[in-house]
């Protein structure tokens, strides 16, 4: 699918960025270029290091940000493909600094948008969050935001045969600033912060998320939101699967927090179809016969009313399942004394 392309990946230097650098060199080493655009001049840095370009001649290092259009469309001169990764994430943060991740999720999708459209690109597949479902902070109402913005891209392309497609997934495991690494960081104390016991959330592995992203990149018509089918976890669970002699502190649910996360809400079941291994859900205005897509994936309509959330989910990760992908994921000598 890759081979002879070119890719540019926004925010490449990220968790899922580096992810998605490993398994397109490892899997499609006749790549034409891959481009790391990116506003981290540390991280590039450090990222480039582990690629050396006496071995990796294919790879570029871009310095540039999302907010800045000009330099998206030089980044994206002869980019067949774009994998739209770049953005402010952390809850918290984007409460207290709305207009920065604005600028970034919103306009900067904008960005990519335009310049996708103006230069020769044929495919984006843009990545979202299970919090920007039915959205109750910020950073998810910008990744809502931003969905729309790629889905309606392919109305607005006339006869330019690009294809902008989404998908949206849970907590990625192990990821930077994710609960994992930050109970694994605090065990040493003795205390592990939870927010509410109840709390839910959806959990993909970092290889999980590539592989969706693949799949997106080569399946996709155009307009949809891929949404993988993933275990949930109980914080409560996680903090026991890390430090079971750690004290579990309640400290109560941070601005913009969900107990529970959702993808998919009985108002997307209308357009929500089975795919097997994803659910997608479809544009209000398809650009292409729903029967042919239908036929095509061998896609099943979700019943009316049906809803896919963290706490009615119905695949469930254990305590010793979460040890189990710790180790294999996030830290090879967990477990180890």
């Amino acid at each position: 699918m890759l081979t002879g392309k070119s890719i540019l990946i926004t925010g490449g230097t990220g968790s899922l960025g580096k992810a998605l650098t490993e398994h397109i060199l490892k899997k499609y080493p006749d790549v034409r270029k891959l481009i790391i655009f990116s506003r981290d001049e540390q991280k590039q840095y450090q990222m480039s290091l582990e690629y050396p370009n006496e071995e990796y001649r294919q790879i570029r290092f871009f310095i540039g940000d999302v907010r800045d259009k000009d330099r998206l469309k030089r980044a994206l001169k002869d980019v067949d493909y774009v994998i739209h990764a770049a953005a402010m994430k952390h809850v918290h943060i984007a409460e207290y600094n709305p207009e920065e991740c604005v600028k970034t999720n919103i306009d900067g999708a904008r960005n990519v948008i335009d310049a996708c459209l103006e230069t020769n690109v044929e495919r984006v597949v843009a990545l979202s969050t299970d919090k920007a479902c039915a959205p109750i902070n910020l950073y998810g109402a910008t990744k809502l935001a931003s969905d729309k913005l790629f889905v309606a891209a392919n109305n607005i392309k006339g006869w330019n045969p690009i294809r902008f497609s989404v998908v949206r997934y849970g907590n990625v495991m192990g990821s930077n600033g994710s609960v994992i690494p930050f109970f694994l960081n605090k065990k040493k104390e003795g205390v592990l912060p939870i927010t509410d016991p109840k709390m839910t959330r959806f959990n993909i592995s970092l290889e999980g998320g590539v592989e969706m992203v693949m799949h997106a990149l080569e399946h996709a018509w155009g307009g949809e939101i891929f949404v993988p089918k993933i275990p949930s976890y109980r914080i409560t669970d996680v903090a026991e699967a890390i430090g079971p002699e750690c004290e579990q502190r309640v400290v109560g649910i941070r601005p913009g927090e969900k107990v529970h996360e959702e993808m998919i809400t009985p108002s997307d079941s209308f357009y929500t179809y089975d795919l097997g291994k994803y659910f997608t859900i479809l544009p209000n205005t398809p650009k292409w016969n729903v029967n042919d897509f239908i036929q095509k994936f061998g896609a099943k309509k979700v019943p009316e009313g049906f809803a896919y959330n963290s706490e009615t989910n119905s695949d469930w990760e254990s305590v010793q399942s979460l040890r189990a992908l710790i180790k294999q994921h996030v830290d090879p000598n967990f477990g180890i004394q």
